[in-house]
């Protein structure tokens, strides 16, 4: 297995929180991880974006130019990356930070309404967990127990008590996210 993945939005949207995350939940897992986040001026406000890959094999660069998966919470990062998603890979946005629609047809186009669920759950700091539990629901690279893992290794000790919370976000992405365009790939 071999997945390579960009997450990207604007600073502040838990892009980069996402990344470790899933980087550590693959860690628990015994495979090889690579997180390779871009920030900086970017960080608040401005596109902020995570390169993560989870493989079985050694990875021999964390520098990718094409992804199996974008996610993409922002119209910046759509725009950047919708054509660097590999044809018959998978992009996954959050509706509400989206204008305009997805051009490519060869891709795997999924929506999960992140935004809208978290201020349903009043709390629109799981954002990005009701994100990641969409992409774990279309892609299960990862367990749940260890995102759980994962994230209890990556928040500090006194931020534990919203693991529960952050759970029953990630649950609740999988149960939200929805197929928008299937692939249409042509032989050549």
């Amino acid at each position: 297995m071999l997945q390579e993945i960009v997450i990207s939005g604007f600073g502040g949207q838990g892009v980069l929180s996402m990344g470790k995350i899933l980087a550590y939940s693959g860690i628990m897992e015994d495979k090889e991880v690579s997180w390779f986040p871009a920030y900086g001026p970017e960080q608040r406000g401005g596109t902020a974006n995570v390169t993560v890959i989870i493989s079985d094999e050694p990875i021999s660069s964390p520098v990718v130019n094409s992804y199996d998966i974008a996610i993409v919470l922002n119209q910046p990062s759509l725009d950047k990356f919708e054509e660097k998603v590999k044809p018959g890979g998978i992009l996954i946005y959050d509706g509400y930070g989206i204008q305009k629609q997805v051009e490519r047809e060869d891709i795997n186009v999924y929506r999960v309404d992140a935004m809208d669920e978290s201020m349903k759950m009043d709390n629109t700091r799981v954002f990005n967990m009701i994100v990641l539990g969409g992409l774990l629901k279309i892609v299960p690279m990862v367990a749940l127990e260890n995102v759980m893992k994962g994230l209890k290794e990556s928040l500090p000790e006194r931020h534990h008590k919203l693991l529960p919370m952050n759970k029953e976000a990630i649950v609740r992405g999988m149960e939200i996210v929805q197929l928008e365009q299937e692939a249409i790939l042509t032989a050549v």
